[in-house]
Formats: structure tokens, sequence, C-alpha cells
């Protein structure tokens, strides 16, 4: 594959995708962001599972996007097997891959899926399966790039030209596949001649506001300005913010969500100063087997991100604990409305979310 400098407007194909011998997946290492554009190919169970572990791959659309390309990868070696052998290889291969990060939803969802195509075309060769399989990776990437679209032309309708908006972490283009989610509407609006400032969450401790968010707003020309995390109170208090977007790791069937880590409290900052917050997602994150918040699995990461990632020597003794939860949860209470692909939902969430599903049937 070409590696081309990173276009936030490309048609998801500059950061991650299948190679055209389907034996390795292409993919843009986030981690080595702003400063430099790395392009990897990853193909064994342990680099795929260490690229979304590491954080290479992030963004709950991306993983699932990247989860469906590596099940086709990591099934290259077992073309030969009998379709039983296969399939008990490959829900081994989906389970072990599925343990690199248990919060988002779409990882376990993509996974899901690519098992499905294996049941469903038991008895003919394992070849043609694994070139089915191929054909459903490809198709999750492609509904993907539709719904990030659908996504933006909702929230795009929540916000007016000119406006100071808000967000936490990183749901663009690198999370996704073309607009992206919580920065959706942003862009698309700067594509259709509107112009909004846009303040950037740091995203501590990875800082995926800073290194990301920032980086993709400022390559597609937005006013972007970067804050500390605990900056975004005076901001707001400033009236330098009219709405709050932001991602979604998974959504409970109350409207609960989970999302980066310090999301929960810009929800808090945004509805004691009455700004609307809105969290943007795919309806394939939206779990309804999770009833509340407190159901979802909140990943642990390594505490010394905390004390030593981004600096030259330690800023903690080596004594002193550090807890470093990747995800919080939002109280549904917090939540002016969640958009999805579907549409945009308001309160009260177990209702609407139920009626939202209903009306897929």
């Amino acid at each position: 594959m070409a590696d081309t400098a990173f276009n936030p407007y490309a048609e998801g194909i500059d950061h991650v995708e299948l190679n055209p011998d389907a034996k390795s997946v292409h993919i843009l290492d986030q981690t080595q962001l702003p400063n430099r554009e790395i392009y990897k190919d990853v193909s064994t169970p342990e680099e795929c599972y260490e690229a979304i572990k590491k954080l290479e791959v992030r963004g709950a659309p991306c993983i699932g996007i990247f989860a469906g390309y590596a099940m086709v990868v990591m099934a290259q070696p077992y073309a030969e097997l009998p379709y039983a052998d296969f399939k008990a290889k490959m829900a081994e291969l989906s389970a072990y891959l599925n343990s690199s990060r248990p919060t988002a939803v779409n990882l376990s969802w993509a996974l899901r899926r690519m098992e499905g195509v294996i049941a469903a075309h038991e008895g003919e060769s394992t070849p043609a399966i694994i070139e089915a399989m191929r054909q459903e990776s490809l198709a999750i990437h492609e509904e993907d790039i539709a719904m990030c679209r659908r996504i933006a032309e909702y929230g795009l309708t929540l916000v007016k030209d000119g406006d100071g908006i808000l967000t936490h972490c990183n749901a663009g283009p690198l999370a996704t596949s073309k607009f992206g989610t919580a920065l959706g509407p942003i862009l698309l609006g700067e594509e259709q001649g509107m112009h909004f400032h846009v303040f950037s969450d740091e995203t501590r401790p990875l800082l995926q506001g800073a290194r990301l968010t920032s980086y993709e707003l400022a390559k597609a020309g937005v006013d972007v300005t970067c804050i500390c995390d605990n900056m975004a109170s005076i901001v707001m208090k400033n009236g330098w913010i009219q709405a709050c977007f932001v991602g979604c790791d998974r959504v409970a069937a109350n409207g609960d969500f989970a999302n980066k880590i310090g999301t929960s409290g810009v929800a808090i900052l945004a509805k004691h100063y009455g700004i609307p917050f809105y969290t943007l997602g795919p309806t394939s994150t939206i779990d309804m087997n999770c009833p509340t918040g407190d159901d979802i699995k909140i990943e642990l990461r390594n505490p010394d991100e905390i004390k030593e990632m981004w600096y030259k020597e330690p800023m903690a003794l080596p004594e002193v604990k550090a807890y470093n939860p990747s995800f919080d949860v939002t109280d549904h209470e917090l939540l002016t409305a969640i958009v999805t692909d579907k549409g945009i939902v308001y309160p009260p969430f177990d209702v609407n979310l139920k009626k939202l599903f209903a009306e897929e049937e």
C-alpha cells in the first residue's frame, strides 16, 4: 500500500485497510502521531492483539473495522482445515482478540459478525468461507463510512454557524472511517462552508485530544484550540461553548455510556453551565443487553502511563500508586441526546432506544 499523508476526508483507506493479498492489515500507527505518520502491516494474532491493546488502532468503530480485517488475516494459515476445526480455531482467535479491549462493544460486535459468516457457510470449502469473511469485512468498513455520514448530518442540525464546540478524546476519522462520529458534524459543516471554533480537551493521560483530535482538525482547516482537561470549566464559563460533542465506546440500554476517562466530568460541567451535551456514535455501539452503566466493564491500563509516559523521567516516586482507568461512565441524566446513524434519540432513553431498534425490525 502507498503511504500517503493522512487526509481526514479520505474514504477510510488511509489509516486502516486490508492489503490486497488479505495476508495483513495496513494501519497508520496512531501512537506515533502527531509528529510522525508511520504505517505498518500486521498479520499474526499477536500483532493484531497488540495493535489494539497498544492503541495503534483505536476508536470504537475503527476497532470494529480492524477486527473484521484481522479475522480474515488470521484465517489465512488455516485455509486447509476441515470446517469443524476451522470454526473452532477462529472462535479461539476471536476470543483472544476480544480480550484486548473489553469496553468497546464494536470489537465484540464485529467479531460476532465474522463468526456468523463462518456459521452461515457451513458445508462450503474453507477458502470459500475465508472469501466470504473478506467480503463481510469490507462491508463493515463501507457501512461505517455511510454511518458516519448520517451521524454527521444529524449532528449538524444541533449547531449553527460560528458555534463553539468542546470535544473530549478523539472521535474523528482516525477513530472511525471518514468523517468520524463526534467530529463528523464539524467536518461536514466545514465542507459545506460553515465554521466552528473547537476546543479540544487534551485528554490525559494518553493525550488523544491533543495528539489526534487537534491534529485531524488542523489538517482539515478547522479553527481548533487545544486545552488542558482542567480548563473546560473556564471556557464554558466564558461563554465560548455552545455544545459538547463526544464519542462513545458502549451505550447501555438506559442511556448511560462509557467514553474516554474524563467525559463524565465534562458532562457535569456542561449541566452546570446549561450547555447541551451530546454523545455521537453508530447503533452498533448501543448494547441493549447491557441494562445500565454499572454493567459496563471498565478497562484498567498500566499505571506507569500516568507517571512516566510523556516525561524524560518519572513525575512521581516509584512507591506512589497510580489509578489509570481508560474510561468512565456518564449518567444518562447528564445527556441531552444520543446522535446515531438512525436519528437523534432524546430522553427517556430507556424507552426511545427500544423504539429505535424496534423501527429497524
